[in-house]
């Protein structure tokens, strides 16, 4: 199985420290003087902090957000950097000096004050404040502290962040500046910027980012810790969550949902494997789990979601049985809801040339899982953003599959994309059916017989079923099963002696002869076929262990052929005759031939006796 590493993302309470810039009042008698004349520059630092904590590099307790550049920082996460994440910025807010007399006390500090603008209307509502909590209003202007603004952010990401993020987004982007795209070191810049309150929301991020990081304020310029001074150029480290979705396929046959490959073989759920092994004409059940990226607003909805199947010769679709589910749980047990192909949330396709399905979520599904209001997690509208997405489909062994350790694969590819990003990402995962077959050499020790008076019928007792085939050029192909043994396939010999029976699966069979050439003996005993199946190779392309055959004929091990595809075995019959069956006709024959032979021998003596006694 090949699958890449998902690291889980959690949800936030707040704008974590190295993310929050506030500028809080100073409590003193005077406060340092912005300079009008300078402007401000904002740089920012991107780091995959999944890593960095799962590596013991990065501890968030044993940093302090301080708005400057800390080298020490940037050396100790370089390895870390997250390239191609794209920042907006949005200047929502005056920044002003606050002189009043509190508690008899005066105090000197900042306030930002909002304007009337939709711009600020938009930003203040998202967040969850009005005018009237305000700190002060002055000619139509609403002034709030940095820290009124800044545990309003945060406990409204807390409550709801998927709709805060959005609406913030939303309204950074329509007038907000866009900065370069993070690089290898994960750093972007801006400089020359106007004094203010700025917003920042993450607006493009690469593909192994699951959880972007939540909008937040910056003041430029901003104080120093101590408030002692002003810094005109602020360095912040906002942090990411990584990992990809999974992709894993799977495959089971359809007549037996406890699967074949149990004990030793890597047994899934519900009956499904990596690997399996069928007859020819069998339905199998394949079935695709892909675990959802992070949705966090629309800077990480999905713009295209879909799956490219690709079957190998053998094996056929049987069409208009994909199903989708979506479940809470990796497990598949908390269902959220299922999708049919009549739903218009996914189209199916198939080019029948190239053995090909194709299914793609639609518009209409694709804004489901971005934005689907009935999914909740933690109490916070998600979307299908995290959940596990399971497709489910059917297909069957046709007499064009390959056999024995030639397997016959399914590859499936996920293509998946951003709706910010301009590039698709792949992941990639395949499974394997194998199948056998059996070549009977039918002879007789003298040589002499008519082979084409020889019948044989093929018992599965693994399943206890007889198998139906189909005869093309002188080979049986297997194409189905009966309990009746009225309707089985009767396998004669062909010209060469030989009954091939192609599409089997690991089982145990009964081969029994039901017909001879006259003067010869039918097989007294059924020759029992053990076909048994064990992990081998590695798939080079997604990791699975393959299968490799064995096989056993009356208990004894036997080389199979054309790598481990076919069982061979030799019949042989002798001359003579069976005798008829008691209870029937020939039982009968025999009593009278036995009674007049009696009565012979009785005659013989009688007359003989008679003879004497006349001499």
């Amino acid at each position: 199985m090949k699958k890449i590493h998902r690291v889980l993302a959690m949800l936030m309470a707040a704008i974590m420290a190295l993310s929050l810039i506030t500028t809080a009042f100073a409590a003193t008698d005077s406060a340092p003087i912005i300079d009008p004349s300078k402007k401000a520059s904002l740089s920012i630092y991107k780091y995959d902090i999944t890593k960095a904590s799962n590596d013991g590099a990065w501890d968030a307790e044993s940093y302090v957000s301080t708005g400057l550049r800390d080298d020490a920082v940037i050396d100790k996460l370089a390895k870390y950097a997250i390239q191609g994440v794209e920042f907006t910025y949005l200047r929502v807010a005056d920044i002003a000096m606050n002189n009043e007399v509190v508690d008899s006390q005066r105090q000197v500090g900042v306030l930002y004050g909002f304007d009337s603008s939709d711009r600020s209307t938009d930003v203040l509502s998202a967040i969850g404040l009005t005018g009237a909590d305000a700190h002060k209003t002055d000619n139509g202007i609403n002034y709030f502290t940095s820290d009124m603004l800044n545990n309003k952010l945060a406990t409204a990401l807390a409550a709801n962040a998927t709709n805060v993020k959005n609406a913030l987004e939303t309204t950074v982007k329509n007038g907000g500046v866009a900065m370069t795209e993070t690089d290898a070191t994960g750093h972007t810049a801006a400089s020359d910027m106007e004094r203010g309150l700025y917003l920042v929301v993450e607006t493009r991020v690469p593909e192994n980012v699951t959880f972007t990081c939540n909008p937040f304020f910056v003041s430029l310029p901003m104080t120093t810790i101590d408030g002692a001074a002003w810094s005109y150029d602020v360095t912040v480290y906002p942090k990411n969550q990584t990992g990809n979705p999974d992709l894993e396929k799977t495959v089971r046959e359809a007549k037996n949902s406890t699967g074949k490959n149990n004990g030793s073989l890597t047994d899934i759920t519900d009956g499904y494997a990596h690997t399996a092994t069928a007859s020819v004409g069998d339905t199998v059940d394949y079935q695709i789990i892909s675990t959802l990226p992070t949705i966090t607003s629309k800077a990480s909805s999905l713009s295209e979601y879909t799956y490219v199947d690709t079957m190998s010769k053998g094996i056929k679709y049987n069409k208009q049985d994909v199903v989708i589910e979506f479940f809470r749980d990796s497990a598949c047990t908390d269902k959220i809801t299922t999708w049919a192909e009549d739903s218009g949330t996914f189209a199916v396709t198939y080019d029948d040339a190239a053995n090909i399905m194709t299914i793609k979520m639609t518009e209409t599904g694709l804004s489901e899982i971005n934005e689907a209001a009935a999914v909740y997690i933690d109490n916070v509208k998600r979307g299908y953003s995290d959940c596990t997405m399971r497709i489910t489909y059917a297909a069957t062994l046709t007499s064009d599959a390959k056999m024995g350790d030639k397997d016959n694969p399914n590859t499936v590819t996920l293509t998946w994309k951003r709706t910010n990003t301009t590039y698709y990402d792949t992941l990639e995962d395949c499974c394997h059916v194998f199948t056998y077959g059996i070549d009977v050499l039918k002879q007789f020790s003298d040589g002499k017989g008519d082979i084409q008076d020889v019948k044989f019928l093929l018992h599965n007792d693994s399943d206890d079923c007889y198998i139906i085939a189909d005869l093309k050029d002188g080979i049986y192909y297997a194409k189905g099963i009966t309990t009746k043994k009225s309707d089985a396939t009767t396998f004669v010999p062909n010209s060469s002696g030989h009954i091939i029976v192609k599409g089997l699966e690991d089982d145990s069979y009964s081969l029994t002869e039901t017909a001879t050439d006259k003067g010869y003996v039918l097989l007294k005993e059924a020759v029992k076929i053990v076909i048994t199946t064990k992990e081998s190779d590695i798939c080079e392309k997604c990791g699975t262990k393959l299968l490799t055959a064995s096989a056993t004929v009356n208990g004894k091990d036997v080389t199979m052929s054309d790598g481990n595809a076919i069982v061979p075995l030799t019949v042989v019959n002798n001359p003579g005759f069976d005798l008829p069956k008691t209870g029937g006709y020939g039982t009968w024959m025999f009593t009278i031939g036995g009674v007049a032979l009696l009565g012979a021998a009785a005659f013989i003596v009688i007359r003989n006796r008679k003879h004497k006694n006349e001499q």
